[in-house]
């Protein structure tokens, strides 16, 4: 009996120190692996008028960019050999106090391109520890209860506006490409309560009648933001803050969405309906990751590129 009794005592230890290893060995993978394995999602969307040339829009979110970050930086800079005819910038882009000069060098190839951006909360505000298992207990509801601003806001700002990006933070605004107007709705952080919707461009009155194509953006994707946009004729909605839940579950999915936002939609395209109106929805899963919480799995950080088809 005691020979036995040393038998189980080794195979429990035997299966402690495997599972003990198997943990190192996904901490490992989800923190050094799959933080650093950037991809490009590819999608495609009908909502352009007959005859109308298709158009490339470059979904960026997320970045939490921060120094020494050279593998992002590298990614980031090669984005801009897609050539896309817009850039859209969710927000968080800042992951550090020191982060502003290294987003801008990263920014820089893809800033020769028009573009448009709104702010999420880790624009204003530099990242705090949090634990992470309050994520899936509370009620993700925003909140503007914060320390004041210790990030370089307004330099980022005036930096993106420098090159051109026009900032949508509770702003609409018109752009011409080629014979077809784009006209954006934006918001600033509705993670912060900072969302303020004011509907799409009116102009002309012929405006209607011209090829056309409506967009919300937002950084967080609260539900009352997006029956707003598709409540206001948006064909396309673009959002980040999700992380397409940064950690999900093979099989299964993301275990959270950080707003409101049911979890099976946390990452990718779906269709957001708002009674008899409808909209596509993108969520961008996001370059970056908190500095306190460096880790992704099963959830590969990416840029989206959606082309707009004719319908």
């Amino acid at each position: 009996m005691e020979e036995a009794g040393k038998g189980v005592a080794l195979g429990t230890a035997a299966a402690a120190g495997l599972a003990g290893i198997a943990g190192l060995s996904a901490f490992f993978y989800a923190s050094v692996i799959e933080r650093n394995w950037f991809t490009l999602r590819e999608e495609s969307v009908n909502i352009l008028g007959p005859g109308q040339q298709p158009r490339r829009i470059l979904h960026i979110s997320d970045i939490h960019m921060g120094p020494n970050q050279g593998a992002k930086t590298k990614w980031l800079q090669e984005l801009a050999e897609l050539k896309p005819d817009l850039v859209v910038n969710t927000g968080d882009n800042l992951g550090h106090k020191n982060g502003l000069d290294p987003l801008l060098e990263a920014l820089d190839p893809l800033l020769q391109f028009r573009g448009v951006f709104v702010p999420g909360s880790n624009d204003y505000y530099a990242p705090t520890f949090k634990n992470p298992a309050a994520y899936l207990f509370r009620n993700s509801n925003g909140s503007n209860n914060r320390a004041p601003a210790s990030l370089p806001t307004e330099r980022m700002h005036r930096a993106f506006g420098q090159a051109g990006w026009v900032n949508l933070s509770n702003r609409n605004q018109s752009m011409v490409f080629d014979r077809m107007r784009m006209d954006f709705s934006g918001v600033d952080d509705p993670h912060l309560g900072r969302d303020q919707y004011v509907g799409f461009p009116s102009g002309s009155i012929s405006q209607q009648g011209a090829p056309h194509v409506r967009i919300g953006v937002a950084h967080a994707p609260y539900q009352r933001v997006l029956d707003d946009f598709t409540a206001g004729g948006a064909q396309l909605i673009l959002a980040g803050h999700t992380h397409g839940g940064q950690l999900r579950i093979p099989g299964y999915g993301a275990l959270v969405s950080n707003s409101d936002l049911p979890t099976w939609r946390a990452r990718g395209l779906s269709r957001w309906f708002n009674g008899t109106q409808s909209s596509w929805l993108n969520v961008s899963a996001g370059i970056g990751t908190s500095q306190y919480a460096p880790v992704r799995f099963a959830c590969r950080p990416e840029a989206v590129l959606i082309t707009l088809n004719p319908a």
